[in-house]
């Protein structure tokens, strides 16, 4: 199944628009008819914005609403007219363009995607002209000293360029980021760009040695060279200019700065939406917290990995190949590693792998681990070996993520005759089938594996206890 072409059906659908109410910001969405993914999801999608913010509403509408007559069609022009923002997308029928055009007049930000040419797009009460090779948006005219225009460009390049990627979490990434812009801020896009003299202040005056180290490596000077030009909430851009040129001196410059001494003044909130519960029982017994680490162990043993990640909903992460996922106790009693190892093909052309460490604790209820800025918890599909792997994280650098991967011991997708069971467990998990990215993994060879000195695996549960 190609996930990747998949994803883009979430909105391919959609226009949507938001109208600011007393006490919400409402959106309304219009799907053209030969996709049926979004218009099935609605609920899904509406409900995610308002994980972000309970303040966010959205609605979904059908284009074919505009060439008809009647009850739906006043519906429908009565929450256009509220709108603040409205996102079109793939709207080409003449009738339905003549009728979005004539009733959009005084809505002060319109977002075209993959629509016709007579629709404009405009932010902020202007127009801005669109290019007619692909991208949606064009140079922008008139692009000066004008701080409002070069706040215009900004924006602009950050919807572009997370459209083109088509992934579902980014079609969300765009709307938010016109919200953020135009209407009210998005805690979760709070910018990490420096704040003043109070960041270069703190910079020097705690990191000055870290600093110099980084402006004299070639990998450490060219990561901030690449991180300048991403939009500082894009955090695919991010991560990969960081996964592409990291370094030990990166790695200390970053410690110093993000994580020791915070001098960009951020601090994002571990999100408490979606809450999805782990598995609670584990062949017919209660599951404890030394047995779920024990599920989080996995193939290892059996194996040189505890789990290969099959697809991913979060692009940011999940764009790499060969992702191997490691659990393993440490030597101190208690003590549970969680190492990801994955392949990166860096912004020069070069395939490299990379791997982190982190340190995990028990959450407050088995299946639940948790470290100083992430949790994460199990929750198993009801066949075999493969598993559902969500995972929420946020952190004093200022980024928080929510995301899931899907894992099986050989990360090869799950045959036909379980597509269904697989759908249902998604479902579960408030995912879309469509909203995975499928992870590469046909050319992994000689994968950075192996163990610490003194580790150990399972206390319970035996691997073959997994299938």
């Amino acid at each position: 199944m190609d996930l990747i072409n998949a994803a883009p059906l979430a909105l391919v659908k959609s226009k949507a628009g938001f109208s600011l109410n007393r006490r919400s910001i409402k959106q309304t969405c219009f799907p053209p008819q030969h996709c049926c993914e979004i218009t099935r999801s609605r609920d899904l999608k509406a409900k995610k914005l308002k994980w972000v913010d309970d303040g966010l509403e959205m609605l979904v509408f059908s284009d074919s609403i505009c060439q008809s007559d009647g009850e739906a069609v006043d519906n429908l022009q009565r929450e256009v007219s509220k709108a603040n923002i409205l996102v079109i997308v793939a709207v080409t029928n003449k009738e339905s363009v003549k009728w979005v055009h004539a009733n959009s007049r005084n809505i002060a930000n319109i977002i075209c995607f993959e629509s016709s040419p007579v629709l404009r797009n405009k932010l902020g009460g202007s127009f801005i002209e669109k290019e007619t090779k692909g991208s949606i948006f064009s140079n922008l005219p008139g692009v000066s000293q004008s701080k409002k225009m070069k706040k215009s460009v900004e924006i602009v390049q950050t919807v572009s360029d997370a459209w083109d990627r088509h992934k579902s979490d980014d079609i969300r990434f765009c709307v938010l980021v016109i919200v953020n812009a135009y209407l009210r801020p998005v805690s979760i896009l709070k910018n990490l760009r420096a704040q003043g003299f109070s960041t270069l202040n703190c910079m020097v005056k705690n990191c000055g040695p870290q600093i110099l180290n980084c402006l004299l490596d070639p990998n450490c000077r060219k990561a901030l060279q690449c991180l300048n030009q991403c939009s500082p909430v894009d955090q695919v851009c991010n991560y990969r200019c960081i996964a592409s040129y990291e370094s030990p001196t990166l790695e200390e410059f970053s410690l110093c700065v993000l994580q020791k001494n915070n001098c960009l003044g951020l601090d994002a909130k571990i999100p408490e939406k979606p809450y999805v519960p782990p598995m609670v029982k584990f062949r017919g017994e209660d599951l404890s917290h030394q047995m779920a680490e024990d599920l989080f162990v996995g193939w290892l043993g059996s194996l040189d990995w505890s789990w290969r990640v099959v697809a991913g909903q979060k692009p940011a992460y999940d764009q790499f190949p060969c992702q191997y996922q490691l659990f393993y106790r440490g030597k101190a009693k208690g003590s549970l590693w969680y190492e990801p190892i994955f392949q990166v093909k860096t912004l020069e052309g070069k395939l490299v792998w990379r791997r982190r460490k982190y340190r995990v604790k028990r959450g407050k209820v088995p299946g639940h681990l948790t470290s100083a800025s992430w949790t994460m918890g199990w929750f198993r599909t009801s066949f075999g070996q493969l598993w559902t792997f969500l995972m929420i994280l946020a952190g004093s650098s200022g980024k928080s993520y929510t995301g899931a991967v899907l894992v099986s011991p050989d990360g090869d997708y799950p045959s036909e005759r379980e597509h269904q069971r697989l759908v249902s467990a998604l479902d579960r998990c408030y995912i879309k089938e469509w909203e995975l990215f499928a992870v590469d993994n046909c050319s992994c060879e000689d994968p950075p594996l192996g163990l610490p000195e003194g580790s150990s695996l399972h206390r319970n549960v035996e691997v073959k206890d997994l299938t």
